[in-house]
């Protein structure tokens, strides 16, 4: 049986090869692992293709020492954004964000890489300038993943039926299918009338996960795991999704068609990948 975990990420000075292992003994065969920027290092290098080989080496050595498959999404963080306008100014935050799209968009061309993420805009409040920058870059991203045929994984506020409308319109506008742009971080906003096509990676809660399989099939489950010693299990442990889906088996509110259909035809269908038996 195959269990995906959608979103996740991954330190090298944290619980790592441990927390995949835990992973796996759930019952754990795929992860998507979305590797952490650093604007210091992106200013000092001016370019993000650094960050983004550090992080295909560090899953390559984790697949290696654990057997999980493990897929890589990659983008500038949309924090970076702030912290780099706020140091460099507008005009080379704005020039090292783009350039961070096109690095990524060229590891997705290569196959490298499944998808652009988590990109997007902040998740708090910000001066409504900043807020219209930050909707360019995504927009960048968007187009990006359009041209490569992959989906783009959107960091951004809590999901709203008004904000997925909002990214629906967005797609349209840039051509690219609503279901390659990826809600990371979602609550169970599982229906069309909910979502409007914009494809929902729902937060792996218990409360979360039973109502998105009450309500269909068109979403993935993710942990948004964070490998921080300081923060053990934040935001979800990495064994949440396989033990929340064995869980759902147990009981019988789930069957293994809808573990098949959420977790391999469904990132098959959105990445454009192959999903094999572990």
């Amino acid at each position: 049986m195959i269990i995906l975990d959608n979103h996740m990420h991954l330190r090298r000075d944290g619980f790592f090869i441990d927390a995949i292992k835990d992973f796996k003994r759930h019952g754990g065969t795929h992860l998507n692992f979305c590797p952490y920027t650093d604007y210091k290092r992106i200013l000092k290098e001016k370019s993000y293709i650094g960050i983004y080989e550090d992080g295909i080496k560090l899953a390559s050595e984790a697949e290696e020492k654990t057997g999980v498959k493990i897929f890589l999404t990659i983008g500038p963080y949309p924090i970076d954004y702030l912290k780099m306008k706020e140091i460099a100014g507008k005009e080379k935050a704005m020039e090292l964000m783009k350039k961070g799209m096109e690095e990524a968009y060229k590891l997705c061309i290569e196959g490298k890489a499944i998808a652009i993420g988590e990109i997007g805009r902040p998740h708090f409040k910000v001066d409504e300038q900043t807020w219209q920058e930050s909707i360019e870059i995504m927009k960048y991203g968007m187009a990006l993943a359009k041209d490569a045929d992959c989906p783009v994984l959107l960091h951004m506020e809590a999901a709203s039926k008004q904000n997925m409308k909002e990214l629906a319109k967005m797609a349209d506008e840039i051509g690219i299918e609503r279901s390659k742009i990826i809600k990371h971080y979602s609550s169970p906003l599982v229906k069309k009338e909910e979502n409007f096509g914009i494809f929902p990676s729902v937060l792996a809660t218990k409360e979360y996960a039973s109502e998105a399989f009450k309500k269909g099939h068109y979403f993935m489950l993710e942990t948004d795991y964070l490998d921080d010693k300081r923060r053990p299990g934040a935001v979800l442990s990495l064994r949440t999704v396989p033990r929340r889906i064995n869980e759902l088996l147990s009981n019988g509110a789930i069957n293994e068609d809808d573990v098949y259909r959420i977790n391999k035809e469904n990132p098959e269908k959105i990445y454009g990948i192959e999903l094999e038996e572990r």
